[in-house]
């Protein structure tokens, strides 16, 4: 029996088929949730109650979305998720920015510009990545308190920057050790400066890891919950906060509709960078795995 399909005049094995349509199965088993929590968001609660979670919206309304934005906490007053997904736009994208230019720094020092400790510095900085968001709550607490940031949207940003600083350090520092040395000790011999060097060699490289870095922390900090719940005040909590909130809110009946949609626009800004950035985000991890 022969194994091989001619197609359009090539050749397409039956295995390669049977791949293939694993592969879609997969997908649509992993798409099945997200599925589900579109059609939920644009239904009534009559057709929700009728117990189909599959079934297409009968008459979609686009009326939870609006509650979901605007007023989805009516019952305790909250105002809906729109002030909160704002502040979580304030606190990630400055918190992005500076842990990854800081970042960039670090690892261009720790690759390029060895000194004595260097090595301890480095290793310091990748236990810094296996540190537990519980382990700094205390410290950190302590450290907003006195700088008078506590339960403001500035001291969520200072908290994810001092945390992130450790990972971003790590991703820029193992991509610049694939920066050949002599390019940069020819710029030290022309007489290039520290910053020069930076900023006319290793930054133009860089597009790749920042890529990475970005959706990294963009992901990191959009999605923590600890740290807004417990550094954040009633008008600087992040949207991750507000949606807990509307979710466990009892109004007597449990909008699934709203709650489905307040969860879409929660996760709709990681959603949509990872469509737009996601194959840097791979050229970027993979661009500084060999040396040379």
């Amino acid at each position: 029996m022969d194994a091989n399909l001619n197609i359009d005049g090539g050749r397409v094995t039956v295995g390669r088929i049977a791949i293939y349509t694993l592969l879609v199965l997969v997908a649509l088993y992993y798409l099945a949730p997200l599925y589900v929590m579109l059609t939920t968001s644009f239904k009534t609660l009559d057709q929700i109650r009728s117990g189909n979670l599959l079934a297409f919206p009968l008459h979609p309304t686009t009326a939870a979305w609006g509650k979901a934005w605007d007023s989805a906490c009516t019952g305790v007053s909250c105002g809906g998720l729109q002030p909160y997904f704002w502040n979580s736009v304030r606190m990630v994208i400055p918190a992005v920015l500076i842990s990854s230019l800081i970042g960039s720094l670090n690892g261009y020092v720790l690759a390029h510009w060895r000194f004595r400790g260097s090595n301890v510095v480095f290793t310091a900085l990748m236990v810094g990545c296996f540190i537990p968001f519980q382990v700094v709550i205390l410290p950190m607490a302590r450290l907003l308190g006195l700088a008078e940031l506590a339960n403001t949207t500035t001291g969520l940003v200072l908290v994810h920057i001092i945390y992130g600083i450790a990972f971003t350090t790590l991703f820029f520092r193992n991509y610049y050790v694939s920066v050949p040395d002599e390019l940069v000790n020819a710029a030290r011999i022309d007489g290039a400066g520290f910053f020069t060097i930076y900023r006319r060699i290793i930054f133009p490289l860089s597009l790749p890891i920042f890529m990475v870095c970005f959706i990294w922390q963009f992901t990191q900090i959009w999605n923590d919950f600890l740290f807004g719940v417990v550094f954040g005040g009633s008008d600087a909590q992040p949207v991750t906060v507000a949606l807990n909130n509307l979710v466990n809110t009892s109004t007597g009946v449990t909008e699934y509709n709203v709650n489905m949609a307040a969860a879409i626009i929660a996760a709709l800004p990681t959603l949509v960078l990872y469509m737009v950035a996601g194959k840097y985000f791979v050229r970027g991890l993979t661009a500084g795995a060999v040396k040379g």
